[in-house]
C-alpha cells in the first residue's frame, strides 16, 4: 500500500514517508492533567519522535509507526480526531471573559458549544473556525472560514477567511449578535455551504463564486 495519510486513524504521514502524527482532540487547548499524562505515556510507550504544540491548540504526537496507531488511540482512551480530511477540523478560541482581562465576550463557552456541534462534520472542503473574545482576535478570527469576535456589544461574525497559498481576510456579515444568534447563523452558513459548495472549494471561494449578496440572501440576511 502506498504511504499516505490515514483518515480513519486520524494519522498524518510525516516527511520520512514512514511514520505518522496523531493529534488528540482538546477543544480550545483546554486539557486535564490526566489527559496530558496519557499523552506523555503514549509518546514514551511508542517511541514518538516529538510532541508538538499545533496552531489549532492541540498537542501532536509525532513519529509513530503505522502498526502502533490503533493501540495509541486505545491507550489515550479517545477516538481518532479530525485533524485531516474534508470536515470541520478545528475550532480555535481564546480565553475570553473566562480568563482574560481584555475579554469582552465569552469565547470559551461559545467555542466549546461549536466544537461539540461541528467538530468532524463532513463538508465539501476543510473548514476552520476562530472565536475571539475581543477585537484583538487571538482566535485568528479574520483568517478562518467562520470567524467570530467579541465586541463591547455582542459578537461580530465574519466569513470566508483562510490562510494558505492564497490568504483571505474574512468579511463581516453580522454584528451585535448574542451567543444564541451566533449559533443560529453558524448553523445556517454551514448548511448553505454543505449544500452548495464544490469538493475542495473553501467557503471563501464558494462565496466568491456565487457572490456575497447571494450568499447573504441564502443564509438569511
Amino acid at each position: 500500500m502506498a504511504a499516505t495519510d490515514l483518515l480513519d486513524k486520524g494519522a498524518v504521514l510525516q516527511r520520512d514517508k514512514e511514520t505518522y502524527a496523531i493529534v488528540p482532540h482538546m477543544p480550545g487547548g483546554l486539557v486535564t492533567p490526566d489527559a496530558l499524562r496519557k499523552i506523555a505515556d503514549v509518546a514514551e510507550k511508542y517511541n514518538a519522535q516529538a510532541l508538538k504544540m499545533t496552531s489549532a491548540q492541540r498537542l501532536a504526537i509525532v513519529g509513530l509507526k503505522e502498526e502502533d496507531l490503533d493501540n495509541a488511540w486505545a491507550d489515550l482512551g479517545m477516538k481518532p480526531s479530525h485533524a485531516i480530511g474534508l470536515c470541520v477540523r478545528s475550532i480555535k478560541f481564546c480565553p475570553g471573559t473566562t480568563f482574560c482581562k481584555r475579554g469582552q465576550q465569552d469565547s470559551v463557552s461559545l467555542g466549546l458549544k461549536l466544537d461539540e456541534l461541528y467538530h468532524g462534520l463532513e463538508l465539501p472542503a476543510k473548514f476552520k473556525m476562530g472565536i475571539s473574545g475581543c477585537p484583538n482576535c487571538c482566535g485568528e478570527s479574520h483568517y478562518r472560514d467562520i470567524g467570530v469576535a467579541g465586541m463591547p456589544k455582542g459578537f461580530k461574525l465574519m466569513v470566508g477567511g483562510n490562510g494558505g497559498v492564497t490568504p483571505r481576510i474574512g468579511q463581516t456579515i453580522y454584528e451585535g449578535l448574542d451567543q444564541e444568534q451566533v449559533l443560529e447563523k453558524v448553523d445556517k452558513i454551514i448548511k448553505v455551504f454543505a449544500e452548495g459548495g464544490k469538493k475542495h472549494e473553501r467557503l471563501g471561494k464558494f462565496i466568491e463564486r456565487i457572490g456575497l449578496e447571494e450568499f447573504k440572501r441564502q443564509v438569511g440576511g
